[in-house]
Order: C-alpha cells, then structure tokens, then sequence
C-alpha cells in the first residue's frame, strides 16, 4: 500500500529514543520529511543520522523541552521555517513517576500537567497555521493503555492522557472541516526504557515480564516498531476518514468490549 507520505512534513516529539524514534523511522522509512526534538541534543544527533543513514531521506533535529512554553514555540517555528509547511504533527512526550495518588503533591501534578497535558495542547495549536493553509493535516497523540483500562500506580499519567483523549475528541470535531484528522495511540505493555517502571519492584524483572505477558493473549510484549506501523498508517492518505479515535496497541490484553 502507498501511504502517500512521500515529501510530507513530519514532527515528532521526544523522538531521541523509544517510541518517538521508532515513529519518526517509520515516517521516514514512507518518504516524509521527518524533523525530531527531545531535550538531549547529542542523543538526537545520533538518532537523526541512524533514520536517515537507513532510509535515505534527510532527518532534522532541534532541542526541545517540551515542559517549555518558550522551548516549544521556538521548535515549532523552526520546524516550520525548514520547508514552510507541516503536515504531520506525533505528541509524544516521557511519561510522569508511577506511585500512589498520596504520594504525590502538587509540584508533582504541576510537572505532569506541562509535560503530558499542556505540551500536546501548544504544539497542536502551533501547528494549525501550517495545516490549515495546506487544507490537511495529521495531528497523532501517543498516550497510554491506562485510558481504557486501570493501570496500578499510574494515577498522574492516567489523569494527564484522559484529558488528551477529550481534547483530542473536541479537535476533530473542531477541525475536520479543514481536512485534519485528530487521533490518539494507546500503548500496553511496549519494550521501551519505560517498561520497567510498571513492573512490580519487589520481583526479578524477567520474572515480572513473564508475568505480564500471562496476560497478554498474543503471548509477548510489543515492539516498538509495531507501534510505529500505526502512526505510519494514522498520517496517511489511507486513513483520511479516521478521526477522533483512541486504538490500542496492546497484543489484546486490555479485554473491555467498549
């Protein structure tokens, strides 16, 4: 299938590793032109160079803190000036501390809110000019499972992607007339840096592994590459009457019918 994302324009947040990398790659592998940001500019450089030395195409990368209202802005205006449009816009961003709801006081709610909340609400907003004068446009939230299905200790990053989900619903409704679609990714259990913070503390780490997939009806844990897919396939001509949507990545484990 030819996804059309040949010479397209994507930005991808939080992209040095993880699931931002591998999204960026995917977009890259399709023939966009693929801009990343993340705090660590030497990481970034390194990723940068690996997309572009394996899919040919060029891949741009500028600092970011997306905490930052300031850091934010800045991006968005570079990424934008590189080659005057944007057409693709993947939130992501490093998911806040596991722990129980009185664990954590309101510096710690403050923090999740600019990271996992308020950064999806500025980089969404900056790029409409962009999308709006094209007449199109992708906009693709990475979230988390714990939006459809209770995920223990994740009460800052549960309260942070739900709001997400609702804005998200809001923007598609908002913005369909201009031919841009709005749609959020929730992964399960993905092998990134971050899944060893859902495993249980008290218990070997393959072991708790093994536990999980348990219930994992397709028997193992996700690749991050087949997350990536769906964002490939979300930015696409293809999926243009797809908005307004959450879809799990998750080997089926989150078992609820709605």
């Amino acid at each position: 299938m030819n996804l059309g994302l040949d010479q397209k324009v994507a930005v991808v947040m939080a992209a040095s590793k993880g699931l931002g990398k591998a999204s960026a790659m995917a977009l890259s592998a399709e023939g966009a032109k693929v801009i990343i940001g993340s705090r660590d500019v030497t990481e970034l450089e390194k990723t940068a160079a690996e997309i572009s030395s394996k899919t040919g195409n060029p891949v741009h990368f500028f600092a970011v803190d997306v905490s930052s209202d300031d850091q934010i802005t800045a991006f968005i205006e570079q990424a934008g000036n590189l080659y005057g449009r944007i057409d693709i816009l993947v939130n992501n961003a490093g998911g806040p501390p596991f722990g129980k709801f009185e664990s954590f006081d309101d510096k710690q709610w403050q923090q999740a809110y600019e990271q996992n909340l308020l950064s999806f609400v500025r980089t969404s907003r900056l790029v409409l000019p962009f999308m709006k004068s094209t007449g199109s446009g992708r906009i693709i939230n990475i979230i988390s499972g714990s939006v459809k299905s209770v995920l223990a200790n994740s009460v800052l990053s549960t309260a942070m992607r739900m709001a997400v989900v609702g804005m998200a619903k809001m923007l598609a409704d908002e913005l369909g007339m201009h031919g841009i679609t709005v749609n959020n990714i929730a992964p399960g259990l993905i092998l990134t840096d971050r899944i060893k913070h859902t495993l249980p503390q008290d218990m070997d780490p393959e072991e708790a592994i093994r536990e999980k997939t348990k219930n994992i009806p397709l028997g193992r844990i996700g690749k991050p590459e087949e997350l990536a897919a769906l964002v490939a396939f979300l930015s696409s001509a293809p999926a243009a009457y797809i908005s307004g949507t959450t879809i799990q990545v998750d080997g089926g484990a989150n078992r609820a019918i709605f």
